[in-house]
């Protein structure tokens, strides 16, 4: 893993095989599915290794011992819809108690903009450490919404984490947000002009549900 200030770039080679699966046109839907989930597992692994523990007292079955656990509130994974929601199973194969929130929004076919049309937060969010997931980070616009909205909640402890990101993007969440630790799978070449990422996989949320 490849650090830069608050950016994250993962260099795992089980992560970068898995991509290149996801960038194949011949990948199927139940695939592609399957890869997203255990990328962000193996992603989640790194991200949270800086969780707070505490030490609890546990009886095993030859004597008591002092040994830690995660400490405070549980995590808090929102993913962005609807692709984010294929990135969630990993997270929770990690952490099963973790809460699940959701960010709705959706980009204007025109100008790119994000709307958002759902937000639904686990409390108290302020307490807990938020993971905001979604595969594309493209112009970085729903991306920077996204944490806006969880800010405006009360959320303080964030990382995001997406799978692929064009540069302009990670520029613009860095820019917006460089409070929050931003983990990237690969960052790809750019934009085109309808800004799709290149080369990109496609449309996730299609190739993840199976629409068109």
């Amino acid at each position: 893993m490849k650090g830069k200030d608050n950016v994250f770039i993962m260099d795992h080679p089980l992560i970068q095989h898995k991509i290149s699966q996801l960038r194949d046109i011949h990948t199927g839907t139940n695939e592609f599915r399957k890869c997203i989930e255990e990328i962000a597992m193996l992603m989640g692994y790194e991200a949270l290794r800086d969780l707070p523990l505490k030490d609890v007292e546990v009886e095993t079955p030859i004597e008591t011992c002092v040994t830690p656990k995660i400490a405070g509130k549980k995590l808090a994974v929102v993913p962005i819809l609807r692709a984010g929601l294929g990135m969630v199973g990993g997270i929770l194969a990690l952490v099963p108690t973790a809460k699940v929130g959701h960010i709705g929004l959706y980009r204007d076919p025109v100008t790119c903009e994000p709307h958002e049309y759902y937000c639904k937060l686990p409390e108290p969010i302020e307490q807990r450490t938020i993971v905001v997931v979604d595969p594309m980070l493209a112009t970085g616009g729903s991306g920077s919404e996204a944490v806006d909205f969880i800010k405006q909640h009360g959320g303080k402890h964030i990382k995001f984490m997406c799978i692929i990101a064009a540069p302009e993007g990670l520029q613009c969440l860095r820019r917006n947000h460089p409070d929050i630790q931003i983990y990237v799978g690969h960052v790809d070449r750019g934009l085109n002009e309808h800004a799709y990422i290149c080369p990109g996989l496609g449309d996730a949320g299609d190739r993840i549900f199976g629409t068109k």
